[in-house]
């Protein structure tokens, strides 16, 4: 491993819920790291988990990065709602209905922020899903560019069944990942377990391994992959596959003439036409 790669793991050791290693060059593992609780998360976890995913947007050592779970029994199985009902804006006593409102309005924004950090991380993300992955499961993975699973991997959209309309992200982006919106209100409505062959079938998904290590290693190549890649036009693709979910053809063209006007002038362009013409590896400078 190189030193810089080395100074990228010591830059990411002070965090407590999270793993973060590098598996191959320009590669970071994030790790879901409270096995002990099925990796649910609460509040100082998804705090955190912004703050990971702050970081690796604009550290120049990571160009792709893999997110998954530790232990063998869970990706997540979402919120613990133990711990968010001891105290909090859930308990927010002797405030009248509007100033209740208010308060819980913020709260639910900030978690939703801290959770669309792993969308508005400027490198691609990889999630890989096993066991149990369910509620917040969804929501963030539905945040990654890319999800595979392992064959074990059960699925929910599960706030319905805890008197919840799912409000982190889940009802926003599944409709936009899955093309389905029959299969979307299905799982929704009924917050039903799904697994991963229906969960292949439908698209929300992209590969199905028969473990999790073997999907773990799958995403590690397909990351080291993308990440061998002009980070200019990985990062790019990006940002405008993104724009282009949320606009019209229109608008995405006229972003992507603006955004290519600058980012055409790399030296990125001139270094993999060479590369083709010699038949060599093109190398790429940090971004």
């Amino acid at each position: 491993m190189s030193q810089s790669q080395q100074q990228a793991l010591a830059a990411y050791s002070g965090y407590t819920h999270f793993i973060i290693t590098s598996p191959a060059p320009l590669v970071a593992h994030v790790e879901i790291n409270r096995p002990g609780k099925l990796n649910a998360f609460y509040e100082a976890m998804w705090v955190e988990l912004r703050q990971v995913f702050r970081q690796l947007s604009t550290d120049p050592d990571v160009r792709a990065v893999v997110l998954s779970g530790a232990g063998d029994r869970a990706f997540t199985a979402g919120l613990d709602v133990t711990a968010a009902s001891e105290g909090g804006v859930l308990s927010a006593e002797g405030l009248d209905g509007a100033r209740k409102a208010a308060k819980m309005r913020r709260y639910i924004e900030e978690f939703q922020g801290c959770i669309s950090a792993i969308e508005r991380c400027e490198k691609p993300v990889i999630c890989v899903m096993h066991g149990i992955s369910i509620g917040l499961a969804i929501d963030m993975s539905c945040c990654a560019d890319i999800r595979v699973c392992a064959k074990d991997t059960r699925f929910s959209v599960k706030e319905v069944d805890i008197g919840l309309a799912a409000d982190i992200g889940t009802l926003a982006r599944l409709p936009k990942v899955v093309g389905s919106q029959s299969w979307v209100k299905d799982v929704c409505l009924t917050a039903r377990d799904f697994g991963a062959a229906e969960a292949l079938a439908v698209g929300f998904v992209s590969q199905v391994h028969e473990s999790k290590a073997a999907a773990l290693a799958a995403a590690v190549k397909t990351a080291a992959f993308i990440a061998s890649k002009s980070p200019v036009a990985v990062q790019g693709t990006k940002e405008l596959l993104n724009h282009s979910r949320d606009h019209t053809v229109e608008d995405n063209l006229r972003y992507t003439g603006v955004w290519n006007a600058a980012a055409l002038q790399t030296d990125d362009v001139a270094a993999a036409l060479m590369s083709g013409l010699q038949k060599m590896k093109p190398t790429f400078e940090k971004l």
